[in-house]
């Protein structure tokens, strides 16, 4: 058991139900039900009576109850003590690239805030290149990429693993779509609305080869300069008929009208999002933060 599990626990207990406690942790609910889920597959039963008027702890929950409440306190006053004669404590400033799982970020910092609350984090939205080109320039503290580097004074984990689907029209998913999602291949003639290859080389490169591995090979200009491509483009052009646009399940809610999302079968594109940071770094902050992405999630179909 992990202590963010037993922090969830804990707050949905505290809170009265699921719903408070995603609020008051800045998480999704669906979000906060998994890692309940886990925690209970941990201990081998349920620790949640669920009805309308939220959540109470079963028998075997509130065994755990006062266990957990008590490491969590201990855990943080722990931190608390180790970090008091550190030099005052700076900010986290954090590159962000488009696309990003919306449970990520809050739940890790949710649990750096609760060992550091006075430090502040900044996110700061860029491409995966110019992420890593302000970390080695000391301009911010930890980057979130999809193209893992090489360099042997970054430090990297794997933070986010996501089986990536497909955008299309109703009309085409209606054409192509089979009762499992959509076989890659089947997209061949269309053409993909990509991202461009500037803000993720590797990851661009390796998109391009599956697709073309598939016989798709016409790739949309939306992507072909340095600039972002925005979801908005990205549905303008697959509302056409013409085009479609690969996707991540929790990323396309909500879709606007006459689109929709259907996982690819036998996953055959996933996106991995690696956090780096300088490998000399010895701020406290940020190794907390580190630790909360530590263990990737795996985001699939459903």
């Amino acid at each position: 058991m992990e202590i963010r599990e037993m922090r969830a626990f804990v707050a949905v207990v505290d809170e009265g139900g699921l719903s408070a406690a995603a609020r008051a942790m800045h998480v999704s609910q669906s979000a906060l039900s998994q890692t309940v889920r886990s925690l209970e597959r941990q201990v081998g039963g349920r620790l949640l009576v669920r009805d309308h008027s939220g959540a109470r702890p079963t028998e075997l929950g509130v065994t755990l109850l006062a266990r957990a409440r008590a490491l969590v306190e201990e855990h943080d006053e722990l931190m608390a003590t180790l970090t008091r004669p550190a030099a005052p404590v700076g900010r986290l400033r954090v590159g962000v690239p488009l696309e990003l799982p919306t449970d990520l970020l809050p739940m890790a910092i949710a649990e750096v805030s609760a060992t550091y609350p006075n430090v502040p984090v900044d996110l700061q939205h860029a491409p995966s290149t110019a992420q890593l080109a302000a970390l080695r320039a000391g301009e911010i503290e930890i980057a979130l990429v999809r193209d893992r580097p090489t360099d042997a004074v970054l430090d990297s984990v794997l933070a986010v693993e996501e089986s990536m689907g497909v955008v299309l029209t109703v009309s085409r998913a209606d054409e192509l779509a089979d009762a499992g999602g959509v076989r890659l291949h089947r997209l061949s003639g269309l053409s993909w609305v990509g991202f461009a290859r500037s803000d993720a080389p590797a990851w661009h490169d390796q998109v391009v080869a599956t697709l073309h591995s598939h016989g798709i090979t016409d790739i949309d200009s939306a992507g072909d300069d340095d600039r972002p491509v925005p979801r908005e483009v990205k549905f303008a052009a697959v509302g056409t008929g013409r085009a479609f646009a690969l996707a991540s399940p929790a990323w396309v809610h909500p879709l606007p009208g006459g689109l929709v999302w259907h996982p690819l079968i036998g996953n055959p594109v996933v996106r991995h999002t690696w956090a780096v940071w300088r490998a000399d770094s010895r701020q406290r902050e940020l190794a907390a933060l580190v630790a909360a992405l530590a263990s990737p999630i795996a985001c699939g179909p459903g």
